[in-house]
């Protein structure tokens, strides 16, 4: 469990974000997240194997495929689809693992903090980036 210190600090120590499973469809919160860091200066690298650029930035089909360094994984997919992204991001340039709210998987965050990540689970980066930083979030 992290608490808002920990939050707080993830968020102030990061500039680029991988974003596996990243949206085109700007209705969905895979889109919407990635857009709102992305207005408050995070630098948003999609990880998207459907798409060749969403929020103007060129897409990648998976971590492995990124050439440019990013500082947290954040990840929007079923929480049974986890464990291989976190497989791919244990050996990337990532300190951050990030499970948007509703994801979990207890195993694979165990991996990742195995591996020396930092791993959260189920929250929202949009919804505490706003809240701690007393930020209007994109509705």
């Amino acid at each position: 469990m992290v608490d808002d210190t920990a939050i707080r600090d993830i968020l102030a120590g990061i500039k680029t974000i991988a974003v596996v499973g990243c949206s085109k469809d700007p209705a969905k919160d895979a889109h919407r997240v990635p857009k709102y860091m992305q207005m408050n200066g995070y630098r948003i690298i999609p990880v998207n194997p459907t798409a060749t650029e969403i929020l103007g930035e060129k897409a990648f089909p998976s971590l492995d495929a990124v050439p440019i360094p990013y500082d947290t994984v954040d990840i929007f997919r079923p929480s049974a689809d986890v464990p291989p992204i976190v497989e791919q991001a244990i050996p990337g340039p990532a300190r951050v693992i990030w499970m948007q709210l509703g994801i979990r998987n207890e195993d694979a965050a165990k991996k990742a903090r195995s591996a020396g990540k930092i791993a959260v689970q189920a929250h929202c980066r949009m919804l505490d980036h706003g809240r701690l930083y007393g930020r209007k979030i994109l509705d």
